[in-house]
């Protein structure tokens, strides 16, 4: 089941790297934080002894999210 989920964690990231050379700055850092965050996210879960999956969609979309806002909270910092 680990392997699995790991297979195909890999291959969505490998998948999503791959259609980025058309995408806007924003895009593209919604994507990588999203990535991270999964990535994150599925590590942190299975550390604590939850579940890697669930701990990988709450960080992917956490990762998205702040990823894809990242130049306007850069913005409101200044």
């Amino acid at each position: 089941m680990r392997r699995r989920f790991w297979s195909i964690l890999l291959a969505v990231v490998l998948l999503g790297m791959v259609g980025c050379s058309g995408m806007t700055p924003t895009q593209q850092r919604a994507l990588s934080g999203g990535a991270a965050g999964a990535a994150g996210g599925a590590a942190l879960g299975a550390i604590s002894g939850g579940s890697p999956a669930v701990g990988a969609g709450v960080g992917g979309a956490a990762g998205a999210v702040i990823g894809g806002l990242w130049e306007d909270i850069n913005r409101a910092l200044r």
